[in-house]
């Protein structure tokens, strides 16, 4: 399982690395056509938006992944630590409802939606479904890496 979770961590980071260059790259064309040429362009602004969800959405499922989320410590910094292992448990499992509930459940029935609907994005013209394909998607990361998680607490005992 620890291969799997080194693969897909390598394939998340550069798909993760590519849209920031890409989102980097629209907003550098905005500048320059906007200041520049003094004609802006029209589909940049929709673009980055895009872009800027599936970075955020795919980032969470990496650090998930890591285990570098944002955490309040306060009170698991004073138990014992038998006590932490249980807790870490516990708040990979509520990540993991929350992921299968939120992410995988509501968004699949968004993208089934906004397919059926068929509805359109302003600029681009592409479907609305494609853009929130990446709730699902990064709700099944996130359920991966808890389940991986898990599995790491226990085995270290």
């Amino acid at each position: 399982m620890e291969k799997a979770v080194k693969i897909i961590d390598r394939y998340l980071e550069y798909f993760l690395i590519t849209l920031m260059t890409a989102m980097v790259l629209n907003v550098l064309w905005q500048v320059i056509t906007r200041f520049i040429f003094i004609n802006p362009s029209t589909f940049t602004d929709e673009l980055a938006r895009y872009l800027l969800i599936w970075l955020g959405l795919l980032g969470a499922s990496y650090v998930t992944g890591k285990q570098r989320h944002l955490s309040i410590d306060f009170f698991y910094s004073k138990i014992n630590p038998q006590k932490k292992k249980y807790m870490q448990i516990i708040i990979q499992m509520l990540v993991l409802f929350f992921a299968l509930i939120v992410m995988v459940i509501g968004g699949l029935n968004l993208v089934f939606q906004t397919f059926y609907l068929k509805q359109i994005s302003a600029s681009l013209q592409i479907n609305l479904g494609f853009v929130y394909l990446v709730l699902p998607i990064s709700g099944l990361l996130i359920i991966f890496y808890s389940v991986y998680n898990v599995f790491v607490i226990l085995k270290k005992g």
